[in-house]
């Protein structure tokens, strides 16, 4: 038969919410209803300060709450537009809203903010989330969790297969007996801060203006040169490392460089970053989703890196690139209320699987 769950999505881009209905069983998860809503401007305006400079322990309460009130209303929304009755959606699986992400400090933790009670209280359906901090708690970095829901949904392909998650970081999965996954490292964050700074624009449709460009191949050494790169998996990254400082301290030497080729510059780091961990595999087949899948430019420059490798989006595969991730918090709501744990270890380096994710009735 199968239960009903709702996943929720938002990314470190801050660019939307994304909401599904997902039908769940053993053996499968399917996307019943699907739909992106918008960000409140004022509210990213607030998380990046917070994330950027100095805050106060009310600033946090209040974004806190304010996320679990534009959650709850884009929830209540999509349960309204598709005659979702709240009696028959087992739970609502959210990830919330990373602010800050630091699973190898003295005291690691990873914080993302959504109140799930705020949101319990408007639906009237279990909310499923702080899915993160179990793992790390057992020695793990927390993240990345797309790749066990790779794992699950991509079974049926061969061992040669992996699956690339482009938001505002990027991810990889190596599927195959053992499932390795990490961040490969900047997705679309710092394509996405440039053309806001320059053209107030939240994305570069399709990599347009990037394509305008030149790649600076000395601007491009000195961001390779990050020592995020060369760092062996298990390993994960954020905004509290990818930010416009980071950016800006590349930039400081190369004031030459004019805007649309740090663009391009940009758009070949995320590529370049990607294939260079793609090439250390066998794969021979590359699964791309995420926002990133429908840059164009990237996917061009993707194509070229890794010429010999088969990369197809996964909606070829049956499974929409634009909703996965919010799929995936629906399938690890199902495994939480299920009590089962979650194969997430190998990919985080915990020191065991485990139940992940707080239930909030």
């Amino acid at each position: 038969m199968g239960e009903l769950y709702i996943g929720v999505m938002s990314g470190t881009s801050l660019d939307g919410v994304d909401v599904v209905l997902c039908k769940i069983d053993s053996q499968s998860c399917e996307l019943v209803f699907s739909c992106e809503y918008p960000f409140d401007d004022d509210l990213k305006e607030d998380i990046l300060s917070a994330i950027s400079t100095t805050t106060t322990l009310k600033a946090i309460g209040e974004i806190d709450t304010r996320l679990g009130k534009l959650y709850a209303n884009h929830i209540s929304a999509f349960m309204n537009h598709y005659k979702i009755n709240q009696k028959d959606v087992r739970a609502i699986g959210l990830h919330g809203q990373t602010l800050w992400h630091e699973p190898n400090s003295e005291y690691p933790f990873s914080m993302q903010l959504g109140n799930a009670s705020v949101i319990t209280a408007q639906t009237g359906v279990s909310v499923v989330s702080d899915f993160r901090q179990k793992d790390i708690a057992l020695g793990g970095q927390g993240a990345p969790f797309a790749p066990v829901f790779h794992q699950e949904i991509f079974s049926n392909l061969n061992s040669k297969t992996a699956v690339l998650n482009i938001g505002g970081m990027a991810n990889i999965s190596i599927l195959g007996e053992k499932l390795i996954g990490y961040d490969t490292g900047c997705g679309n964050v710092l394509l996405d801060y440039w053309i806001f700074k320059n053209h107030n624009k939240v994305y570069d449709k399709d990599g347009e203006w990037a394509e305008s460009g030149h790649v600076s191949a000395e601007l491009l050494d000195s961001m390779l040169s990050e020592p995020y790169f060369k760092k062996e998996a298990p390993k994960s990254c954020g905004r509290e490392l990818f930010n416009a400082k980071w950016l800006e301290k590349h930039l400081e030497n190369f004031s030459h460089v004019i805007t649309e080729d740090v663009q391009a510059t940009l758009l070949e780091l995320t590529a370049v970053t990607i294939a260079n961990e793609v090439k250390k595999t066998s794969t021979e087949l590359l699964i791309v989703c995420g926002g990133g899948a429908r840059n164009g430019a990237l996917m061009k420059k993707l194509h070229v890196e890794l010429k010999e490798i088969n990369v197809t989006l996964s909606d070829k595969h049956g499974v929409s690139s634009e909703f996965m991730e919010a799929m995936a918090f629906a399938w690890l709501a199902y495994k939480r209320i299920h009590k089962e744990e979650v194969a997430l270890s190998s990919v985080t380096g915990a020191s065991r699987d485990s139940i992940l994710g707080c239930i909030y009735e």
